[in-house]
């Protein structure tokens, strides 16, 4: 079986000649379905069911293949005509493995795709449920989008596929729309910036709208230095893709414009060249905006009649926020916590019809084991504070401000590290068998 290398941005740029059938709604609610979906890390986590079996997927706009990574033994599924593939995506690393699988059937709620493709990560690279703290088995974008007009609400995290065929739009004084420019599957959208802190300008830009990128905006550095990285910056991760960890530089712009909207200093990532080379296939794309600007509206794509529809919501004029600890961590696993419960019992002795004032009080120690989340270092940012204070890889965090870590969520451990500069962090890690303390504050660096 012949090999077939495929490039791709985000995730895949290649174009495939097979033919997929529609999305369609069928049943009493054949003109919308709405369900909730998850908010983490500023993605959007939506059930997919694939070939009966319940998963759950990012709704990702960045990329233009369903992907699946690889399942373990009790989430295994039935896959169909399966050939495989190399792809190579974001990062540095080599092309990796992977299948390509057709005539699977999708389904959400109402909604079913008949003869759908799939390509499964064989090694999966990214470990998202690992960085996201929940199990994340896959990513779509524009197989389903193509068939649907989608109404996002950040807020209520609610979601609405709409029927294009039934679709009555409605009118929206307090709205922004922004004419959809598709390429090789993916929507680009016209908005202006001010990056020069000096000059009082607002540069032109066309950008990605990558829902599947939780960061505010990664942009690229032009031969004609219009579009530069600010003087404050920092070396920091920006991600995982495909092909490995992705580098750049992050600072911060006096804002950018979403038409009528304003957003004062928004974090913006300048990828390294090599992720640049591999991101701008399409030579008139300047970057990108994801999660942390998007959230902040109420959003439809609308992929059908090529536009995409803003309206701001309370979030707008938040603040923007990083990781100024230089760690990342990753949920691994659960182990079994065994905690100690404290019961009150108090006995009440009487005579006759008539209450003695002795009441007996008795305090019992029970113990129960339960299954908790714990956490690891999994990358440690070079020069950052986490970094200065001697946290390495691989340290299994225990405490965090004398608190324990497993009685965090993996989304509440990273906001930690986001919102207050100089505040100090107190961590408690076992590397090997020896329990070690650290202790740095919050560092502001742009």
């Amino acid at each position: 079986m012949k090999k077939r290398l495929l490039y791709f941005i985000s995730f895949f740029l290649c174009v495939t000649i097979y033919s997929q059938e529609k999305f369609r709604f069928f049943g009493k609610n054949d003109d919308k379905q709405e369900l909730r979906f998850e908010l983490i890390n500023n993605l959007i986590v939506i059930p997919l069911e694939i070939n009966g079996n319940k998963l759950s997927f990012i709704l990702d706009t960045g990329v233009n293949k369903t992907i699946l990574f690889n399942l373990s033994k009790n989430d295994s599924i039935g896959l169909n005509n399966v050939k495989k593939v190399f792809i190579r995506g974001l990062g540095d690393g080599e092309p990796i493995e992977a299948l390509l699988s057709r005539g699977n059937k999708f389904r959400i709620k109402n909604i079913v795709g008949l003869n759908q493709e799939i390509y499964v990560i064989l090694k999966d690279a990214f470990n998202l449920s690992a960085k996201m703290g929940v199990t994340i088995h896959g990513i779509i974008g524009y197989n389903l989008l193509k068939d649907v007009i989608v109404k996002i609400n950040y807020n209520t995290k609610r979601i609405v596929f709409y029927n294009p065929e039934k679709y009555k739009e409605s009118k929206c004084r307090k709205c922004e729309v922004f004419p959809l420019q598709l390429y090789r599957n993916k929507p680009y959208i016209d908005i202006k910036a001010r990056i020069d802190t000096v000059n009082n300008i607002e540069t032109p830009l066309k950008v990605l709208v990558d829902s599947g990128g939780s960061d505010a905006m990664w942009l690229f550095e032009d031969t004609k230095d219009i579009i530069k990285t600010p003087i404050k910056n920092f070396r920091d991760i920006l991600g995982e893709g495909i092909s490995g960890t992705i580098y750049g530089n992050r600072s911060k712009i006096p804002h950018v414009s979403l038409g009528r909207f304003k957003l004062k200093e928004p974090t913006v990532s300048f990828l390294d060249s090599t992720s640049t080379f591999n991101a701008r296939q399409f030579r008139e794309r300047n970057g990108s905006i994801g999660g942390s600007i998007l959230r902040r509206f109420k959003v439809w794509i609308d992929y059908p009649n090529k536009k995409m529809t803003l309206k701001k919501n309370s979030s707008l004029k938040a603040g923007f926020f990083y990781n100024m600890s230089g760690l990342h961590v990753v949920f691994e696993g659960k182990e079994l916590v065994k905690e100690r419960e404290v019961r009150k019992i108090v006995d009440t002795y009487s005579e006759g019809n008539r209450l003695a004032n002795n009441d007996i009080i008795s305090f019992v120690n029970t113990y129960q084991y339960r299954f908790k989340p714990k956490y690891k270092i999994d990358k440690v940012v070079k020069g950052s504070p986490g970094d200065r204070a001697g946290i390495k890889v691989g340290d299994r965090i225990e405490e965090i401000n004398n608190q324990k870590a497993y009685g965090f969520t993996l989304e509440e451990i990273v906001e930690m590290f986001y919102k207050k500069p100089n505040k100090k962090i107190r961590i408690k890690v076992k590397r090997g068998d020896v329990d070690l303390r650290f202790e740095f504050r919050l560092e502001k660096r742009i």
